[in-house]
C-alpha cells in the first residue's frame, strides 16, 4: 500500500507525467489536514485549532502553502493538456460527453480550491500586520502579499476567501461520489485491500466447491436436499452477483485510461475496453442498487450485465493476460469480474464461443481438449522410438 498508493509507483512508469500526479495527491494529502482544521475552527470558533501540535503544525503550514501553487499549476497543465493535446487515451466509446464535462468540472474545483487557499494565506498575513512569524509559514503566500496585499480590507477578504474556501470543499466533498474523481477518497482502501496472490491466480466458486464435497463425501452424496432451498447462482449475470470487491473497484476506477491502453484486445481492434466494464458496473450498480436495497435480490427488471452492459465478444474477447489489472494505478482487477460473467454464461446458459464448446465436449468424450481418443494420446512416442 505504502509503495503503490502513497508512493504513486505505478504512474512513475512515465516519469514526467507521474511526477505531475503524484505532486497533486501529496499536495492534497497535506492540504486535507488544513481542511480538517478549518471545519474544526469553523464548528467551535476558534482559530488554528490545530497549533497544539507545534513544529509538525508549522511544518504542514508551509509545506500546505507551497503544495497549493505547486496543485495549482499542475491542474492548470492537466486542463491544458486535456483541451490541446488530444491524449489518446482519453477518448473511447464509453467516454461521453458527460464524461468529459465530469473531468473538467473536477479539475475546475480543485483550481478553484487552491485560488481560494492561496487568497486566504494571503490576506491572513497581510490582516496580521506582517508579522515576520507567520509570514515565515507562508513562503507562497508571503510573496503574494506584495503583490496584491497591505489593503484596507484585507481582514474582510481573509474571511471572504475563507468561507469561499470551505464551502468549495463541501461542494467538492459532495460531488465526488458521483465522479470519477471518487478515488480521491477510495484509492489508498482499495490499494489497501487488493488482492496478494499473483494477478493470474484463479479462485475455485464457493458454490462448486460445495457442491462437489457433497457429492464426495457418501453420507451426503445420497441426501435428499432442501426442496425450498434457492438454488445459487455460478457467476455474475448481474450487479447482485457481483463481489463487493470488484464494485469497490469500479467505484475507485479513475477512468484514466491505462487498463485500455495496455489491453492486447482493445490494440488490435476488438471491442474490449477494461476501464468500460468498470464504468458499466457503476452505472449498472446506480440504476438498479436502489431498487435491490428496497426489494431486495428477487427483485428484477429484465435487463442484466452481460447482455445490456456487456456485449458476448467483450466479455470473450479478454485474453485474461492481466496487462489491465498490472497497468493500473489503484489496483483494479478487471480480469476476475470477466471470469465471473464467462462462468455464468457457460455454467448456467451453456453459452460460450464455438471453439471453446469443441474442447468441452472432447474433454468430456476423450479426457482431453484434442479430438481424438485418449487410447491414441501416446501415439506419437512411436516416432520417436523408430
Amino acid at each position: 500500500m505504502l509503495k503503490v498508493a502513497l508512493g504513486q509507483s505505478k504512474i512513475f512508469r512515465k516519469p514526467v507525467l507521474g511526477l505531475m500526479h503524484a505532486l497533486v495527491f501529496w499536495g492534497f494529502c497535506v492540504i486535507s489536514v488544513g481542511s480538517i482544521e478549518m471545519v474544526i475552527d469553523g464548528v467551535s470558533g476558534s482559530e488554528k485549532s490545530l497549533s497544539f501540535l507545534g513544529i509538525i503544525y508549522k511544518i504542514i503550514l508551509f509545506s500546505g502553502d507551497v503544495f497549493a501553487a505547486i496543485v495549482l499549476v499542475m491542474i492548470t497543465l492537466f486542463i491544458g493538456r486535456r483541451v490541446f493535446l488530444k491524449i489518446k487515451r482519453f477518448n473511447g466509446i464509453e467516454m461521453t460527453h458527460k464524461t468529459h464535462l465530469d473531468a473538467y468540472i473536477a479539475l475546475t474545483m480543485i483550481l478553484l480550491l487552491m485560488l481560494s487557499l492561496l487568497g486566504m494565506n494571503t490576506f491572513y498575513i497581510s490582516s496580521n500586520n506582517n508579522i515576520a512569524e507567520i509570514k515565515g509559514f507562508y513562503p507562497i503566500s508571503n510573496f503574494l502579499t506584495t503583490i496584491i496585499g497591505n489593503g484596507e480590507e484585507d481582514a474582510n477578504l481573509y474571511q471572504f476567501f475563507w468561507w469561499i474556501h470551505i464551502l468549495l470543499i463541501f461542494i467538492f466533498a459532495n460531488i465526488l461520489p458521483y465522479s470519477k474523481h471518487f478515488h480521491v477518497f477510495l484509492s489508498v482502501p482499495n490499494v489497501f485491500l487488493s488482492r496478494l496472490e499473483p494477478l493470474g491466480k484463479l479462485y475455485n466458486m464457493d458454490n462448486v466447491t460445495k457442491e462437489v464435497k457433497i457429492m464426495m463425501n457418501p453420507e451426503t452424496a445420497y441426501a435428499a436436499g432442501d426442496p425450498n432451498a434457492v438454488p445459487e447462482r455460478f457467476g455474475v449475470k448481474d450487479a447482485e452477483d457481483v463481489s463487493w470487491k470488484n464494485y469497490f473497484d469500479a467505484l475507485t476506477c479513475t477512468q484514466c485510461g491505462r487498463c485500455t491502453s495496455v489491453c492486447p484486445a482493445n490494440i488490435t481492434g476488438k471491442k474490449l475496453s477494461p476501464r468500460k466494464l468498470m464504468m458499466d458496473l457503476r452505472a449498472r450498480m446506480r440504476e438498479k442498487g436502489p431498487e435491490l436495497i428496497k426489494n431486495g435480490k428477487s427483485y428484477a427488471d429484465n435487463k442484466s450485465l452481460n447482455k445490456e452492459y456487456f456485449s458476448y465478444e467483450e466479455i470473450w474477447a479478454c485474453t485474461t493476460c492481466n496487462a489491465c489489472a498490472q497497468e493500473c494505478p489503484v489496483n483494479i482487477n478487471h480480469p476476475s469480474l470477466i471470469v465471473d460473467m464467462r462462468r455464468y454464461l457457460v455454467m448456467e446458459e451453456g453459452e460460450a464461443p464455438s471453439g471453446i464448446k469443441a474442447a468441452f465436449s472432447n474433454v468430456e468424450n476423450n479426457g482431453a481438449p484434442w479430438q481424438f481418443s485418449s487410447e491414441d494420446r501416446l501415439l506419437w512416442t512411436k516416432e520417436i522410438s523408430q
